[in-house]
């Protein structure tokens, strides 16, 4: 099994630039407190790096 990253937004994209709130869709985010379990890939990762103040990500053991 491929390992998984829970991904969760803690803080509003209100303010914040266009392709950060691009970069949150594409992430399957859009409102605080909202959840999406994603691959561990370097795509996923990538995305997470641009908005690192927007989200917290925990590791999912499988």
């Amino acid at each position: 099994m491929a390992a998984s990253i829970r991904v969760t937004q803690v803080r509003s994209a209100i303010g914040t630039k266009p392709k950060q709130r691009g970069t949150l869709r594409a992430l399957g985010l859009g409102r605080i407190g909202r959840s999406n379990t994603l691959p561990d890939r370097p795509e996923i990762r990538g995305m997470i790096q641009r908005v690192p103040h927007l989200v917290s990500v925990e590791e999912m053991d499988r």
